[in-house]
């Protein structure tokens, strides 16, 4: 039987009957995965340029701590308030690799590595205190500081590597952009021909999508000097919010991204 791609189902009642507080792993997370990648990217470009940069991250930092309370006070996986959750990670997380490099002069090749590291260290830390690393089983609070602790540095490390391979090695968004995609494409060949294991090929490709996103978003948005097409930030950013808004609005109301029959047989209907 052919694998499918990373479709795993978290939103499964665990023994205990507690939810998981993450959806499920579907072509739908990874469409809008990517969206809110090139949306944060982009508004946090707009944010930036159009108030004072410091009253922007503090904006950014507290509608991200807003949006966490939301998510944590929330007794099970509800989509708007995950993806809301989701997209401030990626603008708040923009401004802190933003900050990283323009603010303290920490050249990309420098600041990527160093989240890399921190990603590997989290990684490392949630392996140890709960022995597996499955966002099947994302149902207490610990698991789910973990999680997060791991998304938001995703987005960190995803920035500097996307803005490191279009500026700093001068490829372009668009070259940048197939570069992720071909880069994305890895773990999914990986895990469907040579075994790769599900958790590693998961977070390999989360990882990717925030350049892979945050590329292609670039492109649309900077000016033709820069080498994109000039539509500007704030366009491209309220564009990639409606199309968001209406694929989280459909997998929350057809629930694509629950898998209820999992769900019946683990509570024995």
């Amino acid at each position: 039987m052919t694998k499918p791609l990373f479709r795993f189902h978290p939103n499964a009642i665990l023994s205990g009957g507690t939810p998981s507080k993450v959806p499920e792993v579907t072509v739908y997370f990874w469409i809008i995965k990517v969206l809110t990648t090139g949306m944060g990217e982009t508004t946090s470009d707009f944010l930036v340029t159009t108030i004072d940069p410091i009253i922007a991250v503090v904006l950014g930092g507290l509608a991200f701590g807003v949006a966490l309370v939301l998510q944590f006070s929330a007794g099970r996986y509800i989509a708007w308030i995950y993806w809301l959750t989701v997209v401030m990670v990626s603008i708040f997380g923009t401004m802190a690799a933003d900050v990283v490099h323009v603010a303290l002069g920490i050249p990309y090749s420098i600041s990527t590595p160093f989240f890399a590291i921190s990603l590997a260290a989290i990684l490392y830390a949630w392996q140890r205190v709960e022995g597996t690393l499955s966002i099947h089983s994302i149902h207490t609070a610990r698991r789910e500081l973990f999680y997060w602790a791991t998304v938001s540095t995703t987005f960190a490390l995803g920035t500097a590597a996307g803005d490191m391979t279009a500026s700093s090695m001068g490829l372009g968004y668009l070259e940048s952009g197939f570069l992720f995609l071909a880069i994305f494409a890895v773990p999914a060949i990986a895990y469907w021909k040579f075994g790769m294991g599900e958790i590693m090929a998961f977070w390999f490709a989360y990882v990717v999508t925030r350049p892979l996103g945050a590329s292609f978003a670039d492109w649309f948005g900077v000016s033709h000097e820069r080498g994109g097409l000039g539509w500007g930030t704030g366009p491209v950013s309220l564009g990639m919010a409606i199309v968001i808004f209406g694929f989280v609005g459909y997998v929350a109301l057809t629930r694509k991204d629950v898998e209820e029959a999992d769900r019946d047989s683990l509570l024995g209907r």
